[in-house]
């Protein structure tokens, strides 16, 4: 199971603008696709552990391993490909 880390922040503009193409791809890609939202503000340990140093960051999980990392917004398509071409 591929798993998406979304790495984000409410004071975050871009995060904003990012949030319904996440939740549509989320939507889309139920079953297949685990999606974790996190808040780098209230879980900076996991931001830390993952190497966050700007957000959004997005980051494709394939059996715990990272397998693809998209940092800043992005089209949904471009997030779409990084997360099919894993499956």
């Amino acid at each position: 199971m591929l798993k998406l880390l979304d790495f984000w922040a409410t004071w975050c503009g871009p995060c904003k603008f990012m949030e319904p193409i996440v939740e549509e791809l989320e939507k889309e890609l139920t079953g297949k696709v685990e999606v974790e939202k996190i808040n780098v503000d209230e879980n900076p340990d996991m931001a830390a552990k993952y190497g966050v140093m700007s957000i959004p960051t997005y980051v494709v999980l394939k059996d715990d391993k990272e397998v693809e990392r998209i940092i800043g917004a992005t089209s949904k398509d471009n997030l779409a490909k990084a997360i099919s071409k894993h499956a």
